[in-house]
């Protein structure tokens, strides 16, 4: 009686074999693949889903690259806090797991603070898109070189000077998102101190919950602290530069209009 199935010591390995075009790829891999992801901030290892990318560079004379081995490095991370070290860590590692000189890993998920909101105290969470990216090299020595980047999304309040010094009364106001981008070192990079001197420099920031004394705060606090999009920008490059372990950013700023149908929008780099 045949089988239907090949035995697994027989099987050819067709990624393995030679390519004759003489092509090499700069990225081969997986994107678009959902996975968990627990995320040691230090204090606390938060549960999250993320959106994670995985590739490596793919020499000429090889044919493919063992997908499936992208996806048993997830599952083998996925139980254990990992920090933004440890994601470094991990992309080294995917360098051997592939037989590849050279990979790059990113991972996108939401991200929550726990904020008390400023007068009533009442806790709530807030969320921040977050996005790490790694590339790592290897080396002579069999160690990899591994270059990380930490992308935060922080939304704000920033209400317009211009409207609050030709009016009346008031002036228009609109949330906005300051996104952070800054490669650096990942076992000093702190998260969570850095998306708060980026909301420091806001008009406001936000919370999830406010009460109405809450709100009061948030409406005032607004008025006399007017930003435009130029300002935020410089402000936020200013904090960001006194972080240790920062050696390059770059910071966007859009707000959302109230009382026009485009957005304003800025650029800082250094």
């Amino acid at each position: 009686m045949s089988t239907l199935t090949t035995p697994v010591e027989i099987m050819p390995d067709v990624q393995s074999s030679v390519d004759t075009r003489h092509i090499p790829i700069q990225k081969v891999g997986v994107r678009d693949v959902t996975y968990p992801l627990l995320v040691d901030n230090g204090s606390e290892a938060m549960p999250t889903v993320a959106e994670w990318e995985l590739t490596v560079a793919l020499p000429a004379e090889e044919k493919g690259t063992h997908m499936s081995r992208f996806l048993e490095l997830l599952e083998k991370h996925r139980t254990a806090p990992m920090s933004m070290q440890g994601f470094c860590q991990m992309t080294a590692e995917m360098l051997g797991l592939l037989n590849a000189t050279e990979g790059d890993v990113s991972a996108s998920f939401p991200y929550f603070i726990n904020k008390k909101a400023p007068v009533s105290g009442v806790s709530s969470l807030l969320d921040y898109q977050v996005s790490w990216s790694a590339n790592a090299v290897a080396t002579v020595d069999d160690d990899a070189d591994v270059q990380f980047e930490l992308t935060i999304l922080v939304p704000v309040t920033s209400l317009c000077p211009c409207s609050k010094a030709i009016s009346q009364y008031g002036a228009h106001n609109q949330r906005s998102h300051v996104t952070v981008s800054v490669v650096g070192h990942p076992d000093v990079l702190d998260m969570n101190a850095l998306i708060q001197a980026i909301e420091a420099q806001a008009s406001c920031e936000l919370w999830g919950l406010l009460k109405r004394t809450d709100e009061k705060y948030v409406t005032e606090h607004a008025y006399e602290n007017p930003k435009f999009v130029e300002d935020l920008v410089r402000d936020v490059a200013v904090a960001v530069s006194a972080f240790d372990g920062i050696e390059g950013y770059r910071i966007e700023a859009e707000n959302f209009e109230s009382i026009h149908n485009h957005s304003a929008y800025a650029v800082v780099e250094g």
